[in-house]
C-alpha cells in the first residue's frame, strides 16, 4: 500500500521532498474533488493525507464516504478546523492500536 497526498503546492512540498511518489498538487479547488476521486479508485492507496481546510471544501457525500473508508484511510493535517486524531485513524484501519 502507498500514501498519497492532495492538496495545494505549499501543503503537498514537504510530501515530495520526503519522497513520497502519489503526490496530486491541486492548482484551485475546482480539481480538489476530481483528485480526490482519482485517489479513492487507486487500488494501490491505502493512506490519503489532506489538509483539513481542502477536506471541508468537498461535497458532504464524499467527505462521508472518505471518513469511513478503511482503504484509503484518511489522514487530515494542518488547516483552521480541528484536526483528525491520527492514532484513531492507524487503529481504524489496522484493526487494532498500535500504542498499547
Amino acid at each position: 500500500m502507498e500514501l498519497a497526498v492532495v492538496g495545494k503546492d505549499q501543503f503537498v512540498t514537504g510530501f515530495r521532498l520526503a519522497g513520497i511518489k502519489k503526490v496530486h498538487e491541486i492548482k484551485d479547488d475546482g480539481e480538489l474533488e476530481a483528485k480526490v476521486n482519482d485517489v479513492i479508485d487507486d487500488s494501490e492507496v491505502g493512506i490519503l493525507v489532506m489538509n483539513s481546510d481542502d477536506f471541508n471544501k468537498l461535497p458532504e457525500i464524499l467527505r462521508e464516504k472518505l471518513s469511513e473508508s478503511v482503504e484509503p484511510t484518511l489522514v487530515t493535517l494542518g488547516g483552521t478546523s480541528q484536526s483528525s486524531n491520527i492514532r484513531d485513524k492507524i487503529k481504524q484501519a489496522v484493526g487494532v492500536d498500535l500504542w498499547k
